[in-house]
């Protein structure tokens, strides 16, 4: 597997942004990636937005071929979004046009003036997984009530330790990966949606033995648009994530009563 880092410009990085009811916050999303990192690759997956972000998608892709799209009809959810977009990335890009891919929110929650150290995190630390980190030292939260930032927090307090993860943001969706490592752990099919599919892949990089980085961010809450977390997140990624730790402890019992050949 190459070790090499991104290039400070985007060169070899594509950003995967999925979407569903965005038309208000794509445009300006789009004009800072692009201004953030010049060489960078964009890809947007619409999830079959009915106030017509997938049309709006369409033609910025015509004005910049910088920019591709993908459509999901009927809606199919975010991590089908994303398993899709990783699909279609190993399809139609070789290995050695495209190095790194990168997850982040079109609601410009994820500052993309923050991606250059999300690059340079994954340059100086070799990593195979870097984290935009809310709760890491510099990292913080604007505009949240304080309801959300109550639910995150306990959220990721339970993710970390069921699982058994070092590190403090695990259900955040501002994320870089190596390719060939996230070729490696979704080549497993992944059925998690919300910010459950976010703890997901980071339990199977984890797992996988690769190295995880975290960089603080500034987290904005959005201000155009609704927020899609729902109650049906929440209880998919509470039942979802016990089971994990269940297995992941069953499977360790086993294997430490197992004595040697």
């Amino acid at each position: 597997m190459s070790r090499s880092g991104p290039a400070p410009d985007g060169t070899g990085v594509l950003v995967v942004v999925p979407t569903y009811d965005e038309r208000e916050n794509l445009p300006r999303l789009v004009e800072r990636v692009l201004a953030t990192l010049p060489r960078v690759r964009l890809l947007v997956v619409d999830d079959g937005s009915p106030d017509g972000t997938g049309d709006l998608a369409d033609d910025l892709a015509r004005a910049d071929p910088r920019l591709s799209v993908l459509h999901h009809r009927p809606k199919r959810g975010l991590g089908a979004a994303y398993v899709d977009a990783f699909a279609h990335v190993v399809a139609t890009h070789p290995a050695g046009e495209i190095g790194w891919v990168v997850q982040m929110d079109a609601d410009g929650s994820h500052a993309p003036e923050d991606l250059p150290a999300l690059l340079a995190s994954a340059r100086t630390d070799d990593a195979d997984l870097v984290l935009g980190s809310r709760y890491v030292p510099g990292g913080r939260v604007v505009n949240w009530p304080w309801y959300r930032n109550a639910l995150s927090r306990s959220a990721n307090t339970y993710s970390r330790r069921a699982l058994r993860l070092p590190v403090r943001d695990v259900t955040g969706g501002f994320r870089l990966f190596r390719r060939p490592v996230l070729e490696e752990v979704t080549r497993a099919p992944v059925s998690s949606q919300g910010y459950c599919f976010q703890v997901d892949l980071t339990f199977r990089v984890h797992r996988g033995g690769f190295a995880v980085r975290e960089v603080p961010i500034t987290f904005t809450e959005r201000t155009a648009g609704a927020s899609k977390m729902s109650g049906a997140v929440v209880r998919e990624a509470l039942w979802r994530i016990t089971v994990w730790a269940v297995r992941d402890r069953l499977r360790g019992r086993r294997t430490h009563e197992t004595p040697p050949s």
